[in-house]
């Protein structure tokens, strides 16, 4: 598989005119299945389901960041859903299927970015499951490599992937969130409902010892969040495309022992029960909780421009 060319404007789904005074360099999620016979364990960078996945992923997850930040969003040889399922399946984590050649085509986009079109600005890191478990080879090992580049991180949103307590007690520069305006961390969370609690069902995102932050309160204990406090859902409509903000039930509930947010918001539990178990929503991790994600990137932004 070839490398890619970041310096060609084909190799980014989004190259930002730059209005913002900070970066957001985003890694999205598995959108290639590669289940058929003959398909490849890594997906082309002009593969169809990429392709129309990504536009999806970019009106319900990577747009919150678009209000407050210059979006940048590489194009990358991610892996098949089966690769990385048999991967968890096989080892207890998909990092196997993302630490080669996914995890060396987003370091050489960093490469590229940091060099030639970040211009020293302040940026967040951000993604979702597979670009989420990506971004954490890049805050343990990549930013260890340039601490320059990460004195000037915002904040790193890795939603949809565990950050362990083993990966903070082994990476000292490594901090999580531990409320609703700190800088230079890490936020992070894994929405499901109760079913999957009651069954101890884990998936292939979710790891042992993971931490997760309240993404209404930006608590990281287990103090009950209200759908009151969610300022609103992004929704999709299948058939149109079209998106809207709604109150869909949206509370929040941090369980410390599975390092998980617990919610009872009306939305469709992941059809991939062998992976996800029985209520799991991370699909909509973002979703469920945009509103409240765009307002937090706003005042993150705000504290590090304040010191």
């Amino acid at each position: 598989m070839n490398s890619v060319d970041y310096s060609l404007k084909s190799s980014w789904y989004r190259l930002p005119e730059i209005n913002k005074d900070v970066d957001t360099f985003y890694i999205y999620s598995t959108m290639y299945f590669g289940a058929n016979e003959g398909d490849p364990d890594y997906a082309e960078l002009d593969n169809a389901e990429v392709l129309s996945g990504i536009e999806i992923e970019h009106a319900i997850k990577s747009s919150v960041f678009e209000d407050s930040t210059n979006l940048f969003i590489p194009y990358y040889h991610q892996a098949g859903m089966m690769l990385a399922g048999i991967t968890w399946k096989e080892t207890g984590s998909i990092d196997a299927a993302v630490s080669g050649i996914p995890y060396t085509d987003i370091t050489a986009a960093l490469d590229y970015y940091f060099v030639n079109l970040n211009k020293d600005r302040p940026f967040i890191i951000a993604g979702h499951s597979q670009g989420s478990a990506i971004l954490r080879l890049v805050l343990k090992g990549y930013f260890k490599e340039h601490p320059d580049y990460y004195d000037r991180m915002v904040a790193a949103y890795a939603i949809g992937y565990s950050i362990t307590k083993d990966d903070l007690k082994a990476n000292p520069h490594m901090k999580f969130a531990e409320g609703e305006d700190d800088t230079g961390v890490i936020i992070s969370w894994h929405a499901e409902g109760p079913k999957n609690v009651e069954a101890n069902a884990m998936n292939a995102a979710m790891l042992p010892d993971g931490v997760s932050i309240n993404p209404l309160n930006w608590k990281r204990d287990d103090t009950y969040a209200p759908s009151s406090m969610n300022l609103g859902s992004i929704v999709m409509d299948e058939k149109t495309g079209a998106t809207e903000i709604r109150d869909i039930g949206g509370d929040a509930q941090v369980n410390t022992a599975r390092g998980s947010v617990v919610t009872h918001a009306a939305a469709v539990p992941n059809e991939m029960q062998e992976y996800a178990g029985p209520e799991s929503f991370h699909q909509d991790d973002y979703s469920i909780f945009y509103n409240n994600v765009k307002e937090n990137v706003a005042k993150r932004i705000a504290a590090y421009m304040g010191k």
